[in-house]
C-alpha cells in the first residue's frame, strides 16, 4: 500500500525539527499550512493523499489549492509562503524520500501588493509645511526646515533628492527645478511662488553662498542628514498631535494624491514625481479611491 501523505508530514516536521533545527513556530506554521494542504487534497480528489498522489500532482492541482485559499481570504503574501512552504516539502521528498516531482517548480509565487502610500489630509501636510519652523530656535534652522518641507509637499521630491541639491540647482525666475532622482534620472519640476519664498529666505541667511555648496547644510556646516530631517519631523508632530504616519515620505505622497484629488492627470503626475512606470504613479488611484471609501463609510446615513 503506498505511505500516506500524513505519515511523510509527520516526518518532514521532524526532521525540520531535528536536523534543520527550526523554530518551534516555524514547525508549527509549516504543519498547519501543510495539513491544510492535504486536507485540500482530500476533498480535491475524494480520497486521502498518499505519497503516490503527491508524485502524480499536477502544476493545476497546485493551482487549485491556491484559488480555493484566495476565496478563504488568503492574500498574495499569505499564499506565497504556504506556497514557499509546499516547495520546501517537496525538496524534503526529493531528498530523504527519492519522490520527483517538477509541478510545483512551474508555479510562479502569488506576488505580495505593495502596502498603498499613506497620505496626510490637506490641513495636517499644510501644517507641516507653514509651521515646521516652531520646532527650531535659531532663523537659519527655521527658514531651512521650512524650506524642505516645502520641496516635499509643494514639488513631490524625495527627502534624498531634496538633500542633494546644491545651490546653482536652485533656479532663477520661473524656471523650473532640475531634479536628479533614481538612477541618475533627471526631471524637471515647476515651483510654486509659496516655495520660490521660502527658498529665497533661506538662501538670504545661508552661510556659504558659493554655488557648489551644498543647499542644505546641518549645524556643523556639511550637508544635512536625512535623519536629522526625519527627527525634526518626528518631534514636530507629536507635539502637535499629527499621525504617526507624518514623514517626509509622506508629504511626496500627499502631494500626488492632493493633485489627484484636484484633477490632475495620472501621466503629469508621473512626470513631476519621477517614476519610471505609470503603474508605479497608478497606486494614487487606488489611494484616493480608499480614501472616497472611508469618507462614504463615515458619513453616509445607509453605509
Amino acid at each position: 500500500m503506498p505511505e500516506p501523505a500524513q505519515n511523510l508530514l509527520a516526518s518532514f516536521l521532524a526532521w525540520l525539527e531535528g536536523e534543520r533545527r527550526a523554530a518551534k513556530k516555524t514547525v508549527e506554521t509549516y504543519a498547519r499550512d501543510l495539513a491544510a494542504f492535504l486536507t485540500f487534497l482530500t476533498r480535491h480528489h475524494g480520497k486521502e493523499p498518499t505519497k503516490t498522489t503527491l508524485a502524480g500532482l499536477r502544476a493545476a492541482d497546485i493551482r487549485a489549492w491556491l484559488a480555493a485559499e484566495q476565496k478563504n481570504g488568503s492574500g498574495n503574501a499569505t499564499r506565497a509562503k504556504k506556497l514557499s512552504a509546499l516547495a520546501t516539502f517537496y525538496r524534503y521528498l526529493q531528498k530523504c524520500h527519492g519522490l520527483e516531482n517538477p509541478a510545483i517548480t512551474l508555479i510562479s509565487r502569488p506576488r505580495a501588493k505593495k502596502p498603498l502610500p499613506r497620505a496626510l489630509n490637506v490641513p495636517d501636510a499644510r501644517a507641516i509645511a507653514e509651521n515646521i519652523a516652531e520646532a527650531q530656535d535659531t532663523a537659519f534652522l527655521q527658514a531651512r526646515d521650512t524650506a524642505i518641507m516645502c520641496l516635499l509637499y509643494g514639488a513631490g521630491l524625495r527627502i534624498n533628492e531634496a538633500l542633494s541639491l546644491n545651490i546653482s540647482d536652485i533656479p532663477t525666475y520661473t524656471n523650473p527645478l532640475r531634479v536628479t532622482g533614481k538612477g541618475n534620472k533627471q526631471r524637471l519640476v515647476p515651483l510654486l511662488p509659496a516655495i520660490r519664498e521660502a527658498l529665497t529666505t533661506y538662501l538670504k541667511l545661508h552661510p556659504n553662498p558659493a554655488r557648489e555648496a551644498p543647499l542644505f547644510l546641518g549645524t556643523r556646516g556639511a550637508r544635512l542628514n536625512a535623519g536629522i530631517v526625519q527627527k525634526t519631523l518626528r518631534d514636530f508632530r507629536r507635539l502637535n498631535n499629527l499621525p504617526e504616519h507624518a514623514t517626509p515620505h509622506a508629504l511626496r505622497h500627499s502631494f500626488a494624491t492632493h493633485l489627484l484629488a484636484a484633477g490632475a492627470d495620472l501621466r503629469s503626475i508621473q512626470e513631476l514625481l519621477g517614476h519610471a512606470s505609470l503603474s508605479t504613479t497608478q497606486r494614487y488611484t487606488d489611494l484616493d479611491t480608499a480614501q472616497l471609501l472611508e469618507t462614504w463609510r463615515d458619513t453616509h446615513p445607509r453605509a
